[in-house]
């Protein structure tokens, strides 16, 4: 009799616990990027969002978590050394997915007192050695390029497959009502080609959206700058990320879409 009553007790058991590690064991979704990905400036009307806060209206997050790791202010470069990326990489593991998206802060100086927080122009191997006024250390700088290929290229080392995205546009609409897509972008798009990482071109993508709106109801996602959306235009380019993710051919991360 106890035997027969055990039976059904293991068995639940073995249920339970399978279900907890299919829970453990499933993907994560790591965004990392600057504060038009992670944004919470601001209150009312005038607060600022980013896209990456607001992927988990598009993702079923029974199956896929998501980890927005982006902060404001920082480049492909400061991201890098101030340890941020190393923390992802203590935890990335097989299967996880990584969306970066750098650019808007790294056209600044490369040693200024400010924030010193600029890259090298391009997709190259150029570096330049210069003393961080900031970190008040030696340090040596590196292309754009440098940067994104070293993330794509250690995420894929752990198993993780990266996803290039490129940078949102700014609302800068010239006289004929049009957006010039930014250089980022295009290198973006290089380096997502030399590594074999996806590319989603969420530069091109938005710039349409804009353009078809016309500047003047685009002006009401940006209440304070050019650069940094509210809560409206942030959800706007995180329908388009989803949307470019959707379409992206032989890429998994689109069945975890709702």
């Amino acid at each position: 009799m106890k035997i027969k009553f055990l039976v059904p007790i293991i068995a639940l058991i073995i249920v339970v616990g399978s279900s907890f590690q299919k829970l453990q064991d499933k993907p994560i979704l790591y965004i990392i990027g600057d504060s038009t990905v992670q944004n919470g400036s601001g209150k009312g009307a005038d607060s600022l969002w980013g896209w990456g806060s607001f992927m988990d209206l598009f993702f079923n997050i029974d199956k896929i978590e998501i980890q927005n790791h982006a902060k404001g202010g920082r480049s492909s470069r400061t991201f890098l050394t101030e340890g941020r990326w190393d923390s992802i990489m203590k935890t990335i593991k097989k299967g996880d997915y990584v969306l970066m998206q750098f650019g808007h802060n790294d056209g600044g100086a490369l040693d200024d007192t400010l924030r010193a927080r600029g890259t090298i122009k391009g997709i190259g191997e150029e570096s330049q050695a210069i003393y961080n006024p900031i970190r008040k250390v030696n340090e040596t700088v590196y292309t754009f390029g440098y940067y994104m290929r070293k993330y794509a290229n250690e995420a894929k080392s752990k198993g993780a497959i990266p996803i290039i995205v490129s940078p949102i546009p700014r609302n800068k609409f010239n006289a004929e009502g049009k957006i010039e897509k930014d250089q980022y972008g295009v290198w973006a798009k290089e380096v997502a080609q030399q590594t074999g990482a996806y590319f989603l071109d969420l530069n091109k993508m938005v710039i349409e959206r804009y353009e078809k709106m016309g500047a003047e109801k685009v002006k009401a996602y940006f209440p304070k700058d050019h650069t940094h959306t509210n809560k409206e235009g942030a959800i706007v380019n995180a329908a388009l990320v989803a949307k470019g993710i959707k379409n992206l051919k032989k890429c998994k991360l689109k069945t975890f879409l709702k």
